[in-house]
């Protein structure tokens, strides 16, 4: 989790007039279940009313429980609804052209929440956010992450963080990415038997980067790692008013051997770093395999390969045998996943009936994909329904869904229904890491088809008591209510393959380290995640009474879940009205949003055009789509001799679906007053001079070219704008697609004021009202009512890539105009179509 005050002035000053006083992180850890509270202060020092910002980072496996804001002494306190409830005042908000929401972008393990409120001349804003999770074991510990970005020196900086475990505690350590030699002593660290007491506080000087200036040394992930002792073999239980939570993860258990198919996704979108990362991946997994476990490995595109027929013991030869295999895997083709599925469960079907496979033993099918299914058997549900009959409960499916293409909702209902579940891969460099790592979690399968048994008369309301698996390093957790709740102990049975126990041991939590009746919110928050889960699988009644009990208790408990939002009704100023502002919790495979305040205009796609409008913090989308061949003029200002246009180019052939995507391919940019020109494709640069100009003298005195290898072009004109012009590589194979350009423009305001071209025209700002927003053809892409140049069109809300901060690139928000444009660009889109590359309108 991490923090920021900034400003967004309404009026210009000479110096930044925010000064964050206060950040402090205190989290509360009773029996694994963490407690969070995030407070910030800030000031406004300037002369006039500003628009305060406040982001949080926190585990995206966390719910909000409550976010407040103080101003000038008056509390504005959240009030969690339901979506669609929240919704409507959203959608009030935004028709009365009201800034509103928290925007949210999600990390790896994290969410970020962030949200503006305008605040008065020398006025102070104090923010402050909880949220509760239950901390899940993995590797043998717990861990406590907490997001540091303060952007700035913090007069008061504080992490702290008291940990109480009944069972004892066997280490903590504390560590962050962030912590010299310097700040390393600043950590303090107490532990107990049972307690851990951690606090982190550097002033304000040990805060800077250097003496005097305002940088921070402060940016980064802060990590708690703790694990408990574990003496008993049944775990241990405990009971506070009236609930009981328990905790099982015996010691000295013996793995149970697995028999593994890796089914590895070569098709032509794996191209580059993700086969390589894959490649590496595997051999380090194939190392790993102990020798008393069977493999198969199986390879798909369009076709399925095997490496061979039937499992295979892992053996150091067989082993090294399979590494040589894998060594040679390369990208082609397209992904057909429903066969190299069936492929992999029919294998392990057959070796059981061969009797091939040791009876006490575990049969597990790891998937690796980056992409849809576009080979084959392509409808989504018919492959889940093909899968889930053909593993018939006997197998468990883990699905890892390689970068930002994948359906991850696809892999993660998959998995469900099969005993397991999905991870994605974030595409980046430690990618073989974290397929490693996912690996290592689920390797060592301890005990199977776990079941938990407590006596009926004495408790109820009881979470999932069966586990399909339990790995080595993780751990059950059951929690319920107690009938009586004078109960002061209970027989519990636990039954697993190999292993029958039963017994009663009860320890009461310490009075002091209880908060809120943590046992009751643990069993609450452990419910809903599990009837979160109920609700994407499964029949039709089922997944609904799911959906519905998660909402109350969610309601009940005051949990923002992806049921809920959370709703904070900010005060009317001397220039703003009151509107609410919404707290939503998005789930893996849902669209999120990302904030960005860039230069505003750049195209980029389909082609794609974004007009991004960073003091409304929103941003405008229209598609231009003509025959390909068509050269249309972007920019032009004869003022200042600026002119460019593009050209544009279709798919090889026409697409299954029968719609053709055009992209840009060439671009030609003149800069008339020195005679130069320059013509850019996606194969070549070439600089073209005026026979009137020395070539070379002009050329270095009047423009910049810069190329980076990540296939980035930067074109600076001399005291005028600068152009980034994107190389987007495709697969060379590929059927249909092909390698494209896309351009985003910097410093628009060296423009003169009668710069226009498709682009040009919205280089000095637009104005425009959004009004009643309903819902359209997507429910995830509600329609609106734009008022624009006198005129009144249709829009839908929708999200656009955005690629300059990073080639995988990033979503950003925005209205999208349809029909070309049409009411948003001055004319129609035939009136900006130029005869040649170097040709003005």
């Amino acid at each position: 989790m991490g923090n920021q005050a900034n400003s967004r002035q309404k009026r210009s000053t000479s110096e930044s007039t925010v000064e964050v006083h206060s950040v402090m992180v205190e989290c509360t850890v009773t029996s694994r279940f963490a407690h969070t509270v995030m407070t910030s202060t800030a000031l406004n020092k300037a002369n006039s009313s500003q628009e305060i910002f406040f982001e949080v980072e926190l585990p995206k496996t966390a719910f909000i429980t409550n976010f407040s804001m103080e101003i000038e002494g008056k509390v504005y306190v959240g009030e969690v609804k339901e979506k669609e409830k929240a919704k409507k005042q959203y959608e009030k908000a935004v028709s009365t052209g009201q800034t509103a929401g928290l925007v949210k972008a999600s990390g790896r393990k994290m969410e970020k929440f962030s949200v503006h409120v305008n605040i008065a001349a020398e006025s102070n804003v104090t923010f402050i956010l909880t949220y509760e999770e239950l901390l899940q074991r993995k590797l043998g510990h717990y861990e406590i992450l907490t997001r540091v970005k303060p952007n700035t020196v913090i007069q008061q900086f504080q992490i702290l963080t008291n940990i109480y475990e009944p069972q004892g505690l066997s280490y903590v350590d504390a560590k962050a990415t962030f912590l010299s030699n310097e700040l390393l002593p600043l950590v303090e660290k107490t532990v107990t038997d049972k307690k851990a007491h951690i606090s982190f506080s550097p002033t304000p000087e040990q805060q800077r980067k250097c003496p005097g200036c305002d940088g921070t040394l402060i940016e980064g992930d802060f990590i708690i790692e703790y694990d408990v002792k574990r003496d008993k073999r049944l775990g241990e239980i405990q009971i506070v008013n009236g609930y009981f939570v328990h905790f099982f993860a015996p010691p000295d258990l013996h793995r149970v051997p697995k028999n593994v198919v890796f089914i590895i996704d070569r098709s032509g979108s794996m191209y580059g770093n993700k086969i390589k990362q894959t490649r590496e991946a595997m051999l380090a997994i194939l190392q790993d395999l102990h020798q008393e476990d069977y493999f198969a490995v199986i390879l798909f595109d369009n076709v399925v390969n095997c490496w061979k027929e039937s499992l295979t013991k892992a053996t150091k030869e067989n082993v090294a045998e399979a590494m040589e295999y894998v060594k040679g895997i390369r990208d082609e083709g397209t992904t057909n996943i429903n066969s190299a599925m069936l492929r992999g469960i029919n294998m392990l079907v057959q070796d059981r009936q061969d009797n091939h496979l040791p009876e006490k033993s575990m049969d597990m099918i790891i998937l690796l994909t980056d992409g849809m299914p576009n080979d084959g058997e392509s409808n989504i549900q018919k492959i889940q329904q093909n899968v889930r009959e053909a593993m018939g409960g006997n197998m468990t499916l883990f699905c890892l869904g390689f970068g930002n293409d994948v359906d991850y909702n696809f892999l993660d209902v998959m998995s469900k229904e099969n005993k397991g579940l999905a991870r994605r891969i974030f595409e980046a460099s430690d990618a073989a890491l974290q397929l490693q790592g996912f690996y290592d979690e689920v390797s060592s399968p301890l005990l199977l088809e776990v079941d938990l048994k407590y006596p009926d008369n004495q408790v109820d309301s009881l979470t999932t008591r069966h586990f399909n698996q339990l790995f080595n390093g993780s751990e059950i957790v059951v929690a319920g209510r107690l009938m009586d709740n004078d109960l002061d102990n209970f027989l519990v049975e636990v039954f697993g393959q190999g292993a029958t126990v039963s017994d009663w041991d009860v320890l009461y939590p310490d009075e002091e380290y209880i908060f809120g009746d943590f046992t009751e919110r643990l069993w609450a928050y452990l419910t809903i995640q599990q009837l979160l889960e109920k609700s994407k699988s499964g029949e039709p009644d089922e997944k609904a009474n799911a959906t519905a009990k998660a909402l109350d208790m969610s309601l009940q408990y005051n949990f923002v879940t992806p049921l809920t939002s959370m709703v904070v009704t900010k005060p009317e100023t001397e220039d703003a009205t009151a509107s609410p502002l919404i707290a939503d919790k998005l789930t893996e495979g849902a669209g999120q949003f990302a904030r960005t305040s860039l230069e505003p205009i750049d195209m980029d796609g389909d082609p794609h055009f974004m007009i991004e409008l960073p003091n409304r913090n929103d941003a405008l989308c229209f598609n231009i789509n003509d025959t390909p061949g068509t050269i249309f003029n972007l920019v032009r200002d004869s003022i200042s001799g600026i002119l460019v246009n593009g050209q544009i180019i279709g798919d090889k052939k026409i697409p299954p679906d029968g719609k053709i995507n055009t992209y840009f391919w060439k671009f030609g940019i003149i800069h008339q007053i020195f005679g130069v020109k320059l013509e850019i494709t996606t194969q070549e640069i070439l600089v073209l001079q005026d026979v009137h100009y020395n070539p070379l003298l002009t050329f270095l005195c009047s423009v910049d070219l810069l190329v980076t290898k990540d296939g980035k072009l930067t074109v600076t004109l001399k005291d005028s704008v600068k152009f980034i012009i994107l190389l987007h590589k495709v697969w060379k194979k590929h059927p249909y697609h092909r390698d494209y350009l896309g351009i985003y423009t910097v410093d628009t305001h060296l423009l003169s004021p009668s710069v226009h071209g498709l682009l040009g025209q919205f280089y000095h700002g637009i104005d425009f009202e959004v009004t009643n927003l309903h819902p359209g053809e997507d429910p995830e892409k509600p329609d609106a009512t734009m008022f624009v140049k006198g005129q009144e069109i249709n829009v839908t809300r929708g999200w656009q890539r955005d690629f300059r901060r990073n080639w995988k690139g990033e979503n950003v928000p925005c209205w999208f105009v349809h029909n070309n444009g049409l009411g948003l660009i001055d004319g129609v889109e035939a009136d900006y179509i130029v005869s040649d590359l170097f040709t003005a309108v």
